[in-house]
C-alpha cells in the first residue's frame, strides 16, 4: 500500500539472507508452478504490491541484481507464484497510457523514495516488471502481473502524487463527485462511464502488449467501489463488459506467445457480495472469462470465514476450469469499530487449515510481503516460506482461528459481526475450524476489555455445547485487541469439531464485562 514506510530496519538485508537459505517442495508438492491452470493448484500465491520494492530498499539496490534479489529471496520456497502490482492510478514504470508515478504534479517533482528509486531504474534502463517476470521464471516460480483496478489511497488530498490527471482533470466521472473526501471510495472512478472503462483498458493493452506474463490479474478491491452507489448491482453488467474484453485481449496474447496466459480477479469473500457490489465473479466463471477467482477482504480485516464451500457449489462443473484461492490479509479485526493487530504464522496457519477443508484449490497471499507490511517477524516469515500453508503444514502446526468479520458488502448485506458481547447477557460465536487433530488440544481464548471490576469477574464458556473448564490466565495479551485479561478454557476431545464450531459465552459473576476477542486455538501435542 502507498503509504509512507518506516526506516528500513536492518533487519531486512538478514531477512533477506535468510530467504535466500530457505529450501522447501512448494505447497502440496503437486503444484508445478508453471503457466497453465494445473500449476496453481495446490499454489501458494504470494502478492508484491505497487509501491513496497521502491519504498523498501536504499537507492543502491536500484539495480539489476537488486531486482532479482526480490525474486530469489522466494526461491526453493513455498511460495509458488508472484503477482507483481505495476500500478495505483499511476504505474510504478514509464508507461505510455498513464504517468509514472515520479512525473511532477503541477510542475512539482514529488519526493519520495518511492517515486526517486522507480525513477532511478528508469534512468539506468530498467524496467522492474521485465526484470522480476524473467528472473521469476528462472527461479522455478510463476510470475503473473496484478492490475489495481481503482486505486484510490489518498483521495481526500487532491494533490497527491498518487492521483492520475485523468482523475484529477475528471471529478465527474468519480462514483460521488460533490461527495466528501473520507471515506475515499466517493471519488473511486465509476465505470459505469466508457470514458473511465476505455482509461483502464488502455493499460490492460499495454501490459499485455509490453509483458509476458503467465496470468494477468484483475484486482477489484484496491478498491472494491466501482459504480454509482446503491446501484452497483444494476450496473453490474458494465463491469461484465469490462471483463468480456479483457478475456478477448488474454485470449490474444496467449495465442501470440502460444502458450497459456490466464486471467484472475480478486472480489469480495462472498460470492453474493460480489455480485451486489457488480462483481460477479461466478458468471464471469461461467462466461469462460475468468481462471482464477481469490474471495477476499479489502483491508479492514482478513475474514476467516470465506464460505469456500459455497463458491465452490455455485461454480459447480466451471471448477474444472476454474481455481478457487481465498486470500488472506495484513490485519484480523473483530468488528468495524474494533482495534486490529497482524497476523501471526499461527493465524496464517488457522486459514489456510479452514480453506483447505472447505475446498480451497490454493491460498492467496496479500500485504505479506518481505518487509514493512509483512506482519510476522522475520524468523516466522522465513519459517512461513520454509514450510508454506499446504494442508499439511497448515494442520501440523500451532494455529489461531479468531473471530472477524466480512469487511466488503453491499448495502443490507450481513457482514458477519459477532462481538463485542456484553457479558452478563452472554451471546454466541461461531469459528471455522477445520480438521481438529487427534493429537492436538483445542484452547479457547477469550479477551475482555478494560472495565472496573474485571479481575474479580468471572465467565463461563460451552464449545459446542459442551462446558468448558477455566484455566489460568494468558499472560501475555499481545496480538489480542483491546484486551485488557486473557481467560483461558480447556476443550475437552470431543468438544471440538471439524468445520464450524459455536461458542457459548455467558459471565456469572462479578461487574459487567466486556467480550472483545475469541479465538480457538489448536496447539500440537
Amino acid at each position: 500500500m502507498p503509504f509512507p514506510r518506516r526506516t528500513l530496519s536492518p533487519l531486512v538485508g538478514l531477512l533477506a539472507l535468510t530467504l535466500n537459505l530457505t529450501a522447501s517442495t512448494p505447497g502440496t508438492g503437486t503444484s508445478t508452478a508453471g503457466p497453465g491452470l494445473a500449476g496453481l493448484r495446490g499454489a501458494l500465491i504470494l502478492n508484491e504490491d505497487n509501491s513496497h520494492f521502491f519504498m523498501s530498499r536504499l537507492p543502491e539496490a536500484m539495480t539489476l541484481a537488486g531486482l532479482q534479489a526480490l525474486v530469489d529471496g522466494y526461491a526453493d520456497s513455498a511460495v509458488t507464484h508472484l503477482f507483481f502490482s505495476p500500478n495505483s492510478m499511476r504505474a510504478s514504470f514509464r508507461s505510455r497510457t498513464r504517468e509514472a508515478i515520479w512525473d511532477p504534479v503541477n510542475g512539482v517533482e514529488p519526493v519520495t523514495l518511492w517515486t526517486r528509486n522507480a525513477r532511478r531504474l528508469h534512468e539506468a534502463g530498467l524496467d522492474p516488471y521485465a526484470v522480476w517476470l524473467a528472473r521469476s521464471r528462472e527461479r522455478g516460480i510463476s510470475p503473473w502481473l496484478s492490475m489495481r483496478m481503482n486505486d484510490v489511497h489518498n483521495a481526500d488530498d487532491p494533490g497527491s502524487y498518487l492521483h492520475s490527471e485523468f482523475w484529477r482533470t475528471h471529478p465527474e466521472l468519480r462514483r460521488n463527485p460533490t461527495g466528501p473526501g473520507l471515506p475515499w471510495v466517493n471519488h473511486a472512478l465509476n465505470y459505469r462511464h466508457a470514458a473511465v472503462r476505455d482509461h483502464q483498458l488502455a493499460f490492460v493493452r499495454e501490459l499485455l502488449e509490453r509483458y509476458d506474463p503467465d496470468g494477468l490479474e484483475l484486482d477489484w478491491m484496491r478498491f472494491a467501489q466501482h459504480l454509482t452507489p446503491g446501484r452497483e448491482r444494476e450496473e453490474g453488467a458494465v463491469l461484465d463488459g469490462f471483463m468480456r474484453e479483457v478475456r478477448a485481449l488474454v485470449r490474444a496474447k496467449a495465442a501470440a506467445l502460444g502458450r497459456p496466459v490466464l486471467l484472475g480477479v480478486r472480489v469480495p469473500a462472498h460470492p453474493d457480495a460480489a455480485a451486489g457490489l457488480g462483481m460477479d465473479a461466478i458468471r464471469w466463471a461461467r462466461e469462460g472469462w475468468v481462471d482464477l477467482v481469490v474471495p477476499c477482504p479489502y483491508h479492514s480485516t482478513s475474514d476467516f470465514d470465506i464460505p469456500v464451500e459455497e463458491w465452490r457449489r455455485r461454480l459447480g462443473a466451471d471448477l474444472e476450469r476454474v481455481v478457487v484461492a481465498p486470500g488472506l490479509e495484513h490485519n484480523a479485526r473483530a468488528w468495524p469499530a474494533g482495534r486490529n493487530a497482524a497476523n501471526t504464522l499461527a493465524s496464517a496457519r488457522g486459514f489456510a487449515a479452514a480453506a483447505w477443508h472447505r475446498g480451497a484449490d490454493s491460498i492467496y497471499l496479500f500485504n505479506w510481503m518481505d518487509s514493512d507490511t509483512r506482519p510476522v517477524d522475520p524468523a516466522e516469515y522465513a519459517q512461513l516460506l520454509r514450510e508454506g500453508l499446504s494442508r499439511e503444514a497448515a494442520t501440523a502446526g500451532r494455529r489461531r482461528h479468531p473471530a472477524t468479520y466480512r469487511d466488503t458488502v453491499p448495502a443490507g448485506f450481513p457482514n458477519g459481526v459477532q462481538l463485542p458481547i456484553e457479558g452478563p447477557a452472554g451471546g454466541t460465536v461461531r469459528l471455522q475450524l477445520g480438521p481438529v487433530p487427534a493429537t492436538s488440544d483445542v484452547v479457547l481464548v477469550v479477551g475482555l476489555a478494560q472495565r472496573e471490576g474485571l479481575a474479580k469477574s468471572r465467565m463461563e464458556a460451552r464449545l459446542n455445547d459442551v462446558p468448558l473448564e477455566a484455566r489460568p490466565d494468558l499472560d501475555d495479551t499481545r496480538g489480542l485487541p483491546l484486551t485488557a485479561r486473557a481467560l483461558r478454557f480447556a476443550c475437552p476431545p470431543q468438544a471440538g469439531r471439524t468445520g464450524e464450531n459455536t461458542i457459548s459465552l455467558r459471565q456469572v459473576d462479578g461487574p459487567a464485562q466486556q467480550v472483545v476477542w475469541v479465538e480457538l486455538r489448536v496447539e500440537p501435542k
